[in-house]
């Protein structure tokens, strides 16, 4: 990171959920919300930290709990979270993580942190299992919104592509599973099945 810019941290918990059925936000991982799990760990990593949200869930009970930025975009997916942040926080780092990393730890966001270009942009993660950048679990630089906007005026919404197509630092993952996402009931089993193994 740079010595200019503090970092902010942002849990992307703006989504419909539609594959799992219910919110992913409020699924249980260790006596919290997966929410509430995701936030403690910027908590311990980043300078101050937010939940991105869409207008429609800003007041929910959840939520409600916790500082917001919400979403100055509809429709277009995380993308609109993390524009969001870096608009109204322009001066300072994002660590962006989604609310559904139940294996997330302070080891991997501390390792995405200490080897955050300076010079670049973006820095993620390399997916442990295809090799593309991990966009939901990395650092967005301060003043880099335009890059962002242009890619969502071409009509180009999908985080993953844009660190594709942009000066992206890549990181290989010290853990291959810390960022095993949760998008449906099965993935849920799964993840309770490995904690308990």
């Amino acid at each position: 990171m740079t010595d200019a810019a503090a970092c902010y941290g942002l849990v992307l918990a703006g989504g419909k959920s539609r594959r799992m059925g219910q919110d992913k936000a409020s699924l249980a991982h260790g006596g919290k919300s997966q929410l509430e799990f995701a936030f403690d760990l910027l908590a311990g990593t980043t300078d101050k930290q937010f939940v991105s949200t869409n207008e429609a869930q800003r007041d929910d009970a959840l939520r409600a709990r916790f500082p917001q930025i919400v979403d100055h975009y509809a429709d277009i997916g995380p993308i609109a979270g993390i524009l969001s942040a870096l608009e109204t926080y322009p001066q300072v780092d994002w660590l962006v993580v989604a609310c559904d990393l139940p294996n997330l730890d302070e080891t991997t966001l501390g390792e995405l942190l200490s080897k955050a270009s300076p010079d670049k942009p973006f820095t993620a993660f390399r997916s442990s299992r295809d090799g593309l950048p991990e966009p939901l679990c990395a650092v967005y630089r301060a003043n880099s919104a335009a890059i962002l906007r242009r890619f969502v005026e071409e009509g180009i919404h999908c985080p993953r592509k844009v660190l594709l197509r942009s000066d992206t630092h890549l990181l290989d993952l010290p853990q291959p599973a810390a960022l095993d996402n949760i998008n449906t009931r099965d993935d849920l089993a799964r993840s309770i099945l490995k904690a308990a193994g």
